[in-house]
């Protein structure tokens, strides 16, 4: 029989006890009374396994059982709108993004969904976007990347892992609120071939997702690390500044991940993950295990502030995908 520490313990209690606390009534009376699928929409092995599967470690203990299911294709499209056709009845959800729910449905003529089609549930994570040089530019922060650019018209270019991903947008926002520079944009299939050119010096300029691997690759000399994007500096990386510290206060953009349900899910059911999710993310090892990915756990979302969050992500990025002709709208 396993032992738990008199904290583990108590940590235990209080959590069966909140989740006994929420009120249950008609259909959601027995919920969850079989298994709970979490659809992640890309190929296992990525990002969403690293997000996703120790929530759903937690959730078999904390809440039922529950498990993954891989639905990829067309960039997280064809998952997310699977999830979207199902039964709002909190046995099919998904692990969800800023791409999928805001950007694609804003950018595609017929992605088989729309923003609305959802509702939020919880923010897991959020996750910086990074500007990442290589050390033959002479630029220590982005105020001197945007002096070498302007002295320097076309020489650079930047990449990315595609067209209409947050950071092609990101890339864009950066162009214009710098006095449209002149660099050019770089798409590749991945990240990881775009930060492979970089420390070749095929490209001198990449807008990649913070990671473990780009510190290391810092740390080594082979890249540097200029600034984040989110509007605060991350625990896992408090040496990097943010856009905003650098003179760029209209730049950010936070990568995050979350949960969501499709529309007309019940209240009580929403309630019940939320504050299921809220006592895992409360775990010190999972905050932990997160933060050395270069990721910032949520221990305080809920439905309103996650579905707050979409909100002003569709805000932001909707006049940047306009201008640069991207829009389905």
């Amino acid at each position: 029989m396993p032992s738990f520490s008199r904290r583990q313990f108590v940590h235990a209690l209080s959590g069966a006890a909140a989740l006994a606390a929420i009120p249950r009534s008609g259909q959601t009376a027995d919920y969850p009374s079989r298994p709970i699928r979490l659809v992640i929409p890309y190929g296992a092995g990525g990002a969403g396994d690293q997000i996703g599967r120790p929530w759903v470690e937690k959730m078999s203990s904390l809440l039922g059982s529950t498990f993954v299911e891989h639905i990829g294709g067309a960039g997280g499209a064809i998952g997310t709108a699977v999830v979207a056709r199902e039964e709002p009845n909190g046995y099919s959800l998904l692990l969800g993004n800023g791409s999928t729910q805001v950007i694609i449905p804003l950018t595609s003529p017929n992605p088989g969904y729309s923003i609305g089609d959802f509702r939020a549930i919880y923010r897991l994570i959020n996750s910086a976007l990074v500007f990442a040089i290589h050390p033959s530019v002479p630029a220590a922060n982005l105020r001197e990347l945007i002096a070498y650019a302007k002295a320097n018209p076309g020489k650079l270019s930047y990449g990315t892992p595609g067209i209409a991903t947050g950071n092609h947008l990101v890339g864009e926002s950066f162009k214009q609120q710098a006095g449209a520079l002149d660099i050019v944009h770089v798409p590749y299939r991945g990240i990881a071939q775009a930060s492979n050119d970089l420390v070749s010096g095929q490209i001198l300029l990449v807008i990649a997702v913070m990671s473990a691997q780009l510190q290391q690759l810092s740390r080594a000399g082979k890249i540097r690390l200029l600034a984040v994007t989110t509007e605060r500096r991350l625990s896992g990386a408090p040496d990097i500044p943010t856009a905003v510290e650098s003179g760029m206060p209209d730049l950010k953009y936070e990568g995050w991940f979350g949960l969501f349900a499709p529309r007309h899910t019940d209240d009580a059911i929403i309630d019940r993950i939320a504050q299921a999710t809220r006592l895992a993310m409360a775990d010190e090892a999972l905050q932990a295990s997160y933060r050395s990915q270069g990721m910032e756990p949520d221990s305080d979302s809920s439905p309103d502030k996650f579905q707050r969050i979409v909100e002003t992500t569709s805000a932001s990025l909707a006049p940047v995908i306009r201008s640069i002709g991207l829009s389905n709208l």
